[in-house]
């Protein structure tokens, strides 16, 4: 009997990986009101409200900021907020702003989760969140990204008219937001 279930236990994890690597490779963008029906609570780390507290929360909004205008000018943009070169960094739809309408997402979340972490339709729901944290499904066939230092340089380099410098173990420390369940498994 244990042999059996053993070996559905495998073939389950077999099963919903091939299937989900398809999810992953069409993963679509679920927005800020879903991520935050599961990362809001206290007891699961709010990740939600470090994320407010935070400045990518207000990416987009900083575009509109009398510094980025007078940027803006510099570089010959006349509308932060509405040119491709600055929206790039500044809103998680960035890639789907030309069918904006259709997605669950907006550019006034700013750089929210899916900048991050992935298109989150692939593994935003709750069982397959379990999965990947009992081990049984692979985070990244799902989608799911764990943001290094490569993912925040895409938009914290050189090409940034305000770049200055960027310490990937500085800037990760003061935006970090862990489940706290997987926290105290990685100290144990």
């Amino acid at each position: 009997m244990r042999t059996s279930k053993a070996l559905l236990g495998v073939l389950m994890v077999v099963v919903l990986g091939m299937g989900t690597a398809a999810q992953a490779e069409d993963a679509s963008y679920i927005g800020l009101k879903k991520c935050s029906m599961c990362h809001k609570k206290d007891a699961g780390g709010n990740q939600l409200a470090k994320w407010e507290a935070g400045p990518h929360a207000g990416a987009y909004e900083t575009l509109a900021s009398e510094e980025a205008l007078a940027v803006a000018k510099e570089l010959g943009i006349e509308n932060p907020q509405a040119d491709p070169k600055c929206l790039k960094c500044h809103v998680t739809a960035f890639s789907v702003m030309a069918d904006l309408e259709n997605q669950k997402i907006t550019m006034e979340e700013g750089v929210s989760c899916e900048s991050c972490h992935g298109a989150g339709s692939g593994y935003y729901k709750k069982a397959t969140m379990q999965g990947i944290t009992d081990g049984e499904i692979e985070a990244a066939s799902v989608g799911l990204m764990e943001p290094d230092e490569a993912v925040c340089k895409v938009c914290h380099n050189e090409e940034s008219p305000t770049f200055k410098s960027f310490d990937f173990a500085k800037a990760s420390a003061k935006i970090a937001h862990p489940i706290p369940e997987a926290t105290e498994e990685a100290a144990e």
